[in-house]
């Protein structure tokens, strides 16, 4: 195994588990709001209930869904062996619904004043992967 171009220093990249019950039922055309109570430890879910929720103007539901799907997608960051640092891959799928709910969580922190935390959530999407933010972007427009 070669360690070349390998930062030591840097954990390896968190990939958090694949919910296909969860991506299926979207595929075929589930609503969000009905798959959360199947499927409450999916930040998916309530990335995309936080991204709508902001879409239509509804600020704090979308703050309140934003934050469930971030604490969800901390549990399982940690049940991945992530310890609180390195990178969260946006090219993992499955690392998207986290990602996508701390970027949503950002734009509701913004939205309500809470420049601290949107300073913080901003640092913490750029540390999980620099491309996320132009990622997530590109799919909402």
């Amino acid at each position: 195994m070669s360690i070349v171009g390998h930062n030591l220093m840097e954990p390896e990249p968190t990939l958090l588990p694949a919910e296909p019950e969860v991506t299926e039922s979207l595929a075929d055309g589930s609503e969000p709001v009905d798959l959360a109570a199947q499927h409450p430890t999916s930040s998916l879910v309530w990335a995309l209930l936080a991204e709508d929720a902001l879409s239509q103007g509804y600020t704090v539901e979308g703050y309140a869904y934003a934050r469930v799907g971030y604490h969800r997608g901390l549990d399982a960051l940690r049940g991945s062996g992530w310890r609180g640092a390195g990178p969260v891959p946006w090219s993992h799928e499955p690392n998207r619904g986290f990602l996508r709910a701390l970027a949503a969580l950002g734009q509701a922190a913004a939205a309500i004043g809470e420049t601290e935390e949107v300073h913080r959530i901003s640092t913490f999407l750029n540390d999980c992967d620099p491309t996320a933010r132009e990622q997530i972007a590109a799919l909402q427009s």
